[in-house]
């Protein structure tokens, strides 16, 4: 689903999803489109682009219906929805979605917040979501948040997150996205981690999904790296935070990834001048939203 070989790196671009949800004044449902073309454009094969969520919860993604029946389908880009229960997968396989994404977290605490539930709750209520998509043929990724430390609890041990990321994997996620929610790691925190994991699982199953809060996501990537990951999650012009996670800054921006990767000896297939026409298109929803 998402195996890259040695020399090649894949960009899973959220920007228009996990990056607007946590902004405050509403984005134009044009403008968002405008930036899904412009990504597509860029080279991306996958980019998440919106998420059928309650408009209760997140009020920035209640035009998902229409920003993706507005987009311009490129061949050969996955257009990923993200679906936190069986209502929103259902609108996500009538908007024609080409992958789906379910959420947990490695945190009691962080789960209660997000979810309002436990771990174990959480996963309960997608796996009928994980049937139906078997069904219809569409793959599942798996998002783990707070697999460093929770806002709530503090540091999250390696063993936690190992257990729910397998669980995750057992219930047919293809891949699971490792998220440092609040930005909290660093180069020892996350070789900590995949210590851990890499004992049970091996390193194209994991992608990673940091958050720049203290300036340690792309030594984090370079880590991951060199462990063998080759797929991580950025958010061009670092677009994004996270409403439920107190102190979270945004994504690691997509254009500082690219410039790692390739640095790293590592293809990326993304057309830079491309990519800075999307940046300015992300350049310009900020300022309107500062």
């Amino acid at each position: 689903m998402n195996r890259q070989t040695d020399d090649a790196a894949m960009i899973f671009e959220v920007g228009p999803r996990d990056g607007l949800q946590s902004l405050s004044l509403e984005v134009p449902t044009q403008e968002k489109i405008r930036l899904v073309n412009a990504l597509a454009q860029s080279g991306f094969t996958k980019i998440e682009t919106t998420s059928f969520v309650s408009p209760k919860w997140v009020p920035q993604l209640k035009d998902a219906a229409q920003v993706m029946q507005g987009i311009m389908r490129k061949p050969g880009v996955r257009y990923t929805v993200l679906t936190p229960n069986l209502r929103g997968f259902e609108h996500a396989l009538k908007a024609g979605a080409d992958e789906i994404a379910i959420f947990a977290s490695a945190s009691e605490a962080f789960s209660r917040a997000n979810l309002n539930c436990s771990i174990d709750e959480s996963l309960e209520r997608f796996e009928p979501v994980l049937e139906q998509a078997r069904i219809a043929g569409l793959p599942v990724r798996g998002y783990l948040s707070a697999v460093i430390a929770c806002p709530f609890e503090g540091a999250v041990a390696p063993g936690q997150v190992c257990d729910v990321a397998a669980r995750l994997l057992q219930m047919g996620c293809y891949e699971v996205s490792l998220g440092d929610t609040i930005g909290a790691g660093n180069r020892e925190t996350m070789a900590a981690l995949l210590d851990v994991l890499l004992d049970t699982m091996s390193a194209d199953l994991l992608a990673g999904h940091f958050h720049d809060t203290h300036g340690t996501a792309l030594e984090m990537i370079r880590h991951c790296v060199e462990r063998g990951m080759r797929t991580f999650d950025s958010s061009v012009g670092g677009l994004g935070g996270c409403p439920y996670a107190p102190g979270s800054s945004g994504n690691v921006a997509t254009g500082a990834v690219v410039a790692l990767l390739e640095a790293m000896g590592l293809r990326t297939g993304i057309d830079h001048t491309a990519l800075q026409a999307a940046e300015t298109i992300a350049a310009s929803i900020l300022k309107d939203a500062a």
